[in-house]
C-alpha cells in the first residue's frame, strides 16, 4: 500500500504524511490508515529531529487500536521553504516536502507578477525537483490582452513554463504527463490562482471546495486551509498548499544565482574583480543596462533578493548567537 503512496524502500514500520493539524498527523501505511503523534520530549530531543509535516514519511510505532507514535521522520528527498512570516526572518516554513514537481500557479489576470515568478524561482531552484511555473485561467487572457506566458517565459531563465485553463482543458494534458502513477506533484501559489481547480480537473470530479474570485485581480478568499495530501485516480499524488501572500526569501542564495544566472555571468566580465557595478570604468553591468540587453527591473529585483535574502540570513544568525547565550547561561 504504502508504495502506491510513493515509498521506495522496506515500507515496514513507514507511513506517509497525509496532512497535519496541530500535533496530529493523517498517517497512511501498510497497515491501513490512521491517525498518530508524536511523543514530544522523546522525539525532539533526539538531534536533528525533524518536525513531521504533510508529504513526510515517517517511522511509526503502529497501533491499530488508537493513535500510533511518530518515531522519526525519514530524510527528505525534496523541499520547498520560505522565511515564516510571522518570525520576522528567525525561522523557515515547510511548505511542502517528498514532490517530483513543484509547480507555481499564477493566472492570467492582475494576479501576474514577474517580480513574484522571480522570487519564486530563485526558492525553487533550491528544492532538488523539476520546477514548472503555470499560467492559469488561460481562457481569461485574450480580454486582459496580455500574453503572460510569454512575459513569464522571458523571465524564467529556462524553467518550464505551461498555459492551461481547467474550463476549456488547454494545456492539462501536459499536467497529465507529469502526473503519472506514484508521482507527487506540489502545488503553490496565490489565494485564488487555480490549485483546487487544477486537482478537480486532474481527478475529474469535485474534489476540493472552490470559491468565486473577482476575474479582474482574482482576489478571493482562501479555500484550501491546510496541506493535504490527496491521490489522484491515475495514482498521482498531489501536495495542494493554502495560498501565499508573499514569498520570502530563505537561505536562497544559490537558488538567486540559478535564477538569475544571466546577471551574474556579466559579473565576470568586469574590469575589476571587486567591482561594485556602480561608479566603477569597465562595468559589465553598467554597460548591459545602458544598451538594453538588460533590463533595468530585473537587475533591481535581483538586488532586492540578494539584499533580502542577506537580511534574512543576518537575522537568523543573530538569533542562533541569542539562542546560544541564552543556553549556555
Amino acid at each position: 500500500m504504502l508504495y502506491d503512496w510513493g515509498y521506495d524502500g522496506d515500507s515496514a514500520g513507514v507511513a506517509r504524511v497525509v496532512s497535519a493539524y496541530g500535533d496530529y498527523f493523517h498517517i497512511v501505511c501498510d497497515e491501513g490508515e490512521g491517525i498518530a503523534r508524536t511523543k514530544k520530549g522523546a522525539y525532539f530531543r533526539r538531534e536533528g529531529a525533524i518536525r513531521p509535516t504533510t508529504g513526510d514519511f515517517v517511522r511509526i510505532a503502529w497501533n491499530p487500536h488508537g493513535e500510533s507514535r511518530i518515531l522519526e521522520t525519514l530524510p527528505r528527498r525534496s523541499e520547498f521553504t520560505r522565511a515564516d512570516p510571522s518570525s520576522g526572518g528567525r525561522r523557515s516554513q515547510t511548505v511542502a516536502v517528498n514532490f517530483d514537481h513543484l509547480l507555481f500557479l499564477m493566472s492570467a489576470n492582475l494576479n501576474f507578477s514577474v517580480r513574484r515568478l522571480e522570487r519564486f524561482l530563485a526558492l525553487g531552484r533550491n528544492t532538488r525537483a523539476e520546477v514548472v511555473a503555470v499560467i492559469t485561467k488561460c481562457d481569461l487572457a485574450e480580454r486582459f490582452g496580455e500574453d503572460y506566458a510569454a512575459e513569464a517565459i522571458r523571465h524564467a531563465n529556462g524553467v518550464r513554463v505551461l498555459r492551461i485553463s481547467s474550463i476549456t482543458g488547454e494545456g492539462l494534458d501536459q499536467i497529465r504527463e507529469m502526473a503519472a502513477p506514484r508521482r507527487t506533484l506540489a502545488l503553490v501559489g496565490s489565494s485564488g490562482v487555480g490549485k483546487s481547480s487544477l486537482v478537480n480537473a486532474l481527478a475529474g470530479e469535485d474534489w476540493m471546495p472552490t470559491l468565486e474570485t473577482r476575474e479582474w485581480d482574482d482576489k478571493g478568499r482562501h479555500t484550501t486551509t491546510e496541506r493535504e495530501l490527496v491521490k489522484l485516480p491515475s495514482g498521482a499524488l498531489v501536495i495542494d498548499t493554502p495560498g501565499m501572500r508573499e514569498i520570502g526569501m530563505w537561505e536562497a542564495d544559490t537558488g538567486i544565482g540559478d535564477a538569475f544566472a544571466d546577471i551574474e555571468a556579466l559579473f565576470g566580465k568586469c574590469r575589476f574583480s571587486d567591482c561594485r557595478h556602480e561608479t566603477e570604468g569597465g562595468c559589465a553591468v553598467k554597460a548591459a543596462l545602458e544598451n538594453g540587453t538588460l533590463d533595468q527591473a530585473r537587475w533591481q529585483a535581483y538586488l532586492k533578493l540578494k539584499a533580502e535574502s542577506a537580511r534574512e540570513a543576518a537575522a537568523m544568525e543573530r538569533f542562533r548567537r541569542s539562542a546560544t547565550h541564552r543556553f549556555r547561561s
